[in-house]
């Protein structure tokens, strides 16, 4: 099963000796979500172009805040 990004950096945080679960679950969650809207929007933004196209979008957008 493939990991997004904010499960990958939980799972190497729950691995920390100083983790307090009780603290952060609902901040991973709401993390978890925006990520998710964040997937939904860039599909429905960019769903028609080609892989190549996709990631040149995904680059200007996330990476330059350009819109």
């Amino acid at each position: 099963m493939k990991q997004t990004a904010v499960e990958w950096l939980r799972d190497l945080y729950e691995n920390q000796p100083a983790y307090d679960e009780s603290i952060l679950d609902e901040q991973w969650e709401k993390a978890l979500e925006m990520e998710k809207e964040q997937m939904i929007d860039f599909a429905f933004k960019y769903g028609d172009l080609t892989t190549r196209e996709i990631a040149d979008s995904f680059d200007k957008e996330y990476k330059t805040n350009e819109k």
